[in-house]
């Protein structure tokens, strides 16, 4: 997948900072309903808020935001 520059590169998340769970694309679909502290407007990455339908490359890999959890959407080519 080829990132646009404009992608924020959000680094590893930190075990001390509060980070949405990350799934794979496939699990996210297998969810029929999330846990309503899960299912927010918002994902949140290190701490920052990002709003739902936002993309952020964490390394190589690209995330977006849906529905309260960060999916992978695969990674990213030079």
């Amino acid at each position: 997948m080829n990132a646009p520059s404009s992608v924020p590169q959000v680094g590893a998340p930190d075990p001390e900072l509060h980070t949405s769970p990350i799934v794979e694309r496939e699990e996210a679909e297998e969810v029929p309903s999330l846990d309503d502290e899960l299912e927010q407007g918002a994902c949140y990455f290190n701490d920052v808020r990002y709003p739902v339908g936002q993309y952020v490359r964490c390394g190589d890999e690209v995330l977006r935001c849906m529905r309260g959890v960060w999916v992978s959407k695969g990674e990213t080519r030079p």
